[in-house]
């Protein structure tokens, strides 16, 4: 039973390129293209690839009036969290970068700047408060518009 399936299926999978004609495609004198499935007498044409797509399934969305085409439920919903998403790491980039730029005004505007390192303040030197105002005025090149 399993054989007369695959034979079937492999003689169908078979006849649709065995019917397919070849079609050739040429140019005229006056410049118009034509095809057709016999060449042209004394003129050089090409052959044209009429293998075609398949067919939509019948399940498949069809396009809306906007152009757009018609999503699934689901989809919509997937849609919904990925904009979700990208509005959160969007708000979140902004506020790293507010704080990134608190962070250069401070660096700028006091130089004497304390940092708590294992349980201890000190004071960074000022060749550190030089580092840091560098590497925080990359970090805001590279991260914020």
């Amino acid at each position: 039973m399993r054989f007369m399936f695959l034979a079937g299926g492999l003689l169908l999978a078979l006849s649709s390129t065995a019917m397919a004609a070849q079609v050739y495609k040429w140019v005229d004198a006056q410049g118009v293209t034509h095809f057709g499935a016999q060449p042209p007498q004394g003129q050089q044409a090409e052959t044209v690839n009429t293998v075609t797509a398949p067919a939509r399934p019948a399940a498949a969305p069809q396009a809306s009036p906007q152009g757009e085409p018609a999503a699934a439920p689901d989809q919509r919903s997937i849609d919904r969290q990925v904009k979700q998403q990208v509005a959160e790491q969007e708000a979140e980039r902004k506020r790293y970068c507010e704080t990134l730029r608190t962070n250069l005004a401070q660096l700028q505007n006091n130089p004497r700047v304390r940092v708590e390192e294992n349980g201890e303040v000190r004071r960074i030197t000022e060749e550190e408060r030089q580092a840091r105002i560098t590497e925080t005025q990359e970090k805001i090149a590279e991260n914020c518009n």
